[in-house]
Formats: C-alpha cells, sequence, structure tokens
C-alpha cells in the first residue's frame, strides 16, 4: 500500500459532494482521497495536484475521463486551474502529511529510521536539500528554523554544534545528522527528538508553511459561495494556519473589520473543533494519531 489515508471517509464527506461539480485533490500522492471522490461524480470534474514523480505514476492507474492530473505544487493552485480553463469549483482538499511511501523510500531522507542522503525534497527538480542547509546555513539561521519548525530544547546549541562538525566533515547522510543530534536528544526521548529536527528540516527544505498559506489565500478566491475547504493538518504549525485562516481570515495577528465592526474572512467553520481519528482507526493507520481535518465553506 502506498499510503493509507487518514480520515478519508470524514474528509470525503467533507466536501459535501455535488455529483456534477469540480473538485481538486491538492495531494494526490497515492491517489486514496481521488479515488473516493470519484465513486461521487458523475458529469463532475476532478483535478488533482502533486508535485512528486512517484505520485504521476499513480495517476497514470486512474483512467477515468473525469479525472486530471497536475504535476505542480498546490501553492500553483489558480495558474495551473486556469490553464485548464476552471476559474471557481465546488470543492477543495488537502491532505498535509507526508506519505508512507515517502518516508520509508530510504533515498528520500525523510526518515530517521533509514540511512539515506540528506535530501527530503518533495520535488526533486528544486536545488535546495537538507544536505545544503545543514552545510551552508550559519548558526543563527540553522537555529531559526529548528526553532520555529521543529520547536527543538536546545536549537541554539544545536545549531553551534551543527556548524562545529561540518568543519571537519561534510554532512551528507542521514546517519552524520544523528551523530550530532545524540549528544542532545533527550534520555528516552530520542526519537521524538531526532523526528522534531527532521520535520524543521523538511520544512524549510520545501517552504511547506509559505507554500501552504499561498494555497489557502488562492483557494479561497476560487471556491464558489457555499463550496467547501477540506484540509488535513498532521503537526501544530499547520493546523495553526489552517484554524486562523479560516476563523480570522489571515494566518497572524488580529481580523480585519469593517466599518461596522464585522469580520473580514471569506471562510467560515463547518467543524468548531478538529475532526479526530477514533481508537479504531489509530490501531490500523497509527500516523492517523496526530492527524487534525478542518472543514469550511466559502461565505463572500
Amino acid at each position: 500500500m502506498y499510503h493509507v489515508p487518514a480520515l478519508l471517509e470524514q474528509s470525503v464527506n467533507g466536501l459535501n459532494i455535488n455529483p456534477e461539480g469540480i473538485y481538486v485533490d491538492v495531494t494526490f500522492g497515492g491517489g486514496g482521497h481521488s479515488r473516493e471522490i470519484l465513486k461521487y461524480l458523475t458529469t463532475g470534474k476532478l483535478f488533482a495536484f502533486d508535485q512528486d514523480e512517484d505520485a504521476r505514476s499513480n495517476a497514470e492507474a486512474i483512467k477515468s475521463t473525469a479525472f486530471t492530473f497536475i504535476e505542480a505544487n498546490f501553492r500553483f493552485l489558480k495558474r495551473f486551474l486556469k490553464m485548464h480553463g476552471v476559474k471557481e469549483v465546488d470543492g477543495i482538499l488537502a491532505d498535509l502529511g507526508v506519505s508512507s511511501h515517502q518516508i520509508n523510500t530510504p533515498g528520500r531522507g525523510f526518515s530517521t529510521r533509514f540511512e539515506g542522503k540528506l535530501d527530503m525534497r518533495m520535488d526533486k527538480a528544486m536545488e535546495t536539500t537538507a544536505g545544503k542547509i545543514l552545510n551552508t546555513y550559519s548558526a543563527r539561521e540553522l537555529h531559526k528554523i529548528l526553532g520555529m519548525y521543529g520547536e527543538v530544547r536546545n536549537a541554539k546549541s544545536l545549531a553551534l554544534a551543527v556548524v562545529q562538525a561540518r568543519i571537519n566533515k561534510k554532512m551528507e547522510t542521514t546517519g552524520d545528522l544523528k551523530e550530532v543530534l545524540k549528544a542532545f536528544a533527550p534520555r528516552g526521548k530520542e526519537f521524538k527528538y531526532f523526528a522534531q529536527v527532521f520535520q524543521a528540516l523538511r520544512i524549510e527544505v520545501n517552504e511547506e508553511l509559505k507554500a501552504l498559506e499561498e494555497f489557502l489565500q488562492q483557494a479561497a478566491e476560487i471556491l464558489k459561495p457555499e463550496g467547501r475547504l477540506v484540509v488535513l493538518a498532521y503537526h501544530s504549525l499547520e493546523d495553526r494556519l489552517v484554524k486562523n485562516f479560516i476563523n480570522k481570515g489571515q494566518f497572524i495577528g488580529e481580523p480585519e473589520k469593517d466599518v461596522y465592526g464585522n469580520v473580514y474572512k471569506p471562510l467560515e467553520a463547518i467543524t468548531k473543533k478538529p475532526i479526530e481519528a477514533d481508537a479504531i482507526e489509530i490501531e490500523s493507520n497509527p500516523r492517523a494519531r496526530s492527524a487534525k481535518l478542518r472543514v469550511a465553506k466559502k461565505t463572500i
């Protein structure tokens, strides 16, 4: 199995699918969500985005005439839909998790469990890799991304240690990085600490939070009135951005208000609190434990 989507039924239900509508799955991956959405369409259309080259081969297995695959990052949502003659849609789904397939491919460098090159690129055409960051960023820059994106303890000390270690030996593999991390990881919590550092690097490599902000703003623009936005987030940084944009119409600070004091925001939450997986799903799919599903509709 390429990837088992978390909260699959709840995600697709959140779209409130019109069989004749136009939908977008902006994180195609193994195609689990797309295949489920296609079951509900008659004359409707589904466009799927993914920048990972492995996703293209998965997409080629879908023969439905209602389906179109677009090999691009979801931050270019409006641009590529416009190229296909689409200006507005009925629903958009985003599953922000890294797929099991990517994690379990040692050569991609996503996993703390495997020895592999320090790559971590979702799109292999990108120039920046985790190795390039570790070998060229200043201690100050490393401190910033480790603290912001990984919420890593001792981020400043770790950043200095990385800069010192690379003087003697260039960091090329996940094993090289873990050798440095061992001195800083709390006893008994090594795996969690490693995961936080790897998460910080992956977010920086792929500009994940910036891309997410750009996607959310575009999604709000192209949804039809009453159209649905469904987003699955797996860590607090992503979920906070999604929550703030739905509730406030922006990512940080207080919401904008008109002269009458009404909050200007394009979306309205359908689910006041995020939907989470139950114990049965978590037992069969442990990665679902951290999934938070938010559903919103276009209001203006």
